[in-house]
């Protein structure tokens, strides 16, 4: 089964960071990426822009709108994601506990809902 590991921090507390505390987190994240690669779970993933690049779709009326900025105010910004095969919630987690920000921050796991087709 297929899921969704949705990264959320602070994302103020990287502008915190100096420049070699920022280095170690790049290189834990490129080690996770590379174990989780070779272990054949990751299927996708990418880290995203600031939410303040995020634009935000509505549609009323049949009329497209737009707001800049992510959906809602949040304490915790989206700031990336992996796409991984597990067999089960638990071996998803387990995946997900590895990952570098799930220690200052958040991963949502969620299942991927299957389509026909």
């Amino acid at each position: 089964m297929r899921y969704m590991l949705l990264i959320a921090n602070h994302e103020d507390d990287a502008k915190k960071l100096g420049p070699l505390d920022q280095a170690d987190v790049f290189k834990e994240y490129r080690a996770f990426t590379e174990s989780v690669r070779a272990s054949g779970h990751m299927t996708g993933g990418d880290p995203l822009q600031p939410s303040a690049t995020a634009t935000t779709v509505r549609v009323s009326n049949g009329k497209t709108l737009t707001t800049d900025g992510p959906f809602a105010e949040t304490k915790e910004q989206l700031v990336g994601y992996y796409l991984v095969e597990a067999k089960d919630i638990d071996e998803a987690i387990g995946i997900a506990a590895r990952i570098p920000g799930a220690r200052w921050g958040s991963v949502e796991v969620r299942p991927i809902m299957p389509m026909g087709g």
